[in-house]
């Protein structure tokens, strides 16, 4: 099945989609496919792409991130496949409060297993979908920003971006 690819223009620099039938298989900092691509389990890869100037939802949730509005990009739908920890802990890190990180000590125990620090962060690693599954949520345990695909410079834009408005809307409510 062909599959669409969209590079967006963001503060963070290009950020790249590449989904299916409106359905997100990666995405992230780059303007290169082929840096998405390797990302995907083998089984979900497509077989042709079409560069598209928009994706609808998909384009109007990561504008909304960076309106200030993170909730629509959790609502994406995601297309990931790994084993049963690791697909689990993806869908975990889509209930991480934006501007409330956790270690990856914490997102081990929210991901059912305490013991899995390792397994947890590397969930992080081999999750395809950025922004979408927020990987950029998890921290270190002394308050590090521990690795990020895209550069911790951008994760540290996130992780800012995602605070302040946090901070604002507890003003305001």
């Amino acid at each position: 099945m062909k599959a669409q690819l969209l590079v967006m223009s963001t503060p963070d620099g290009p950020f790249t989609i590449l989904a299916q039938d409106g359905v997100v298989l990666a995405s992230g900092w780059t303007a290169g496919q082929d840096e998405l691509t390797g990302q995907i389990h083998p089984d979900l890869r497509p077989g042709d792409v079409e560069a598209v100037t928009d994706l609808g939802s998909i384009s109007r949730a990561v504008e909304a991130f960076y309106a200030g509005d993170p909730a629509p990009a959790l609502a994406v739908p995601v297309r990931q496949k790994s084993g049963p920890f690791r697909s689990h802990a993806w869908d975990v890190l889509r209930t991480v409060r934006p501007g409330s990180p956790v270690t990856y000590t914490e997102y081990a125990e929210l991901s059912g297993n305490p013991k899995a620090v390792r397994a947890a962060a590397s969930a992080c690693a081999f999750n395809a979908a950025a922004l979408f599954v927020p990987c950029h949520r998890v921290i270190r345990s002394d308050g590090s920003l521990g690795g990020f695909r895209w550069g911790l410079a951008v994760k540290e834009s996130l992780l800012a971006r995602e605070a302040t408005e946090s901070l604002l809307a507890r003003e305001a409510g």
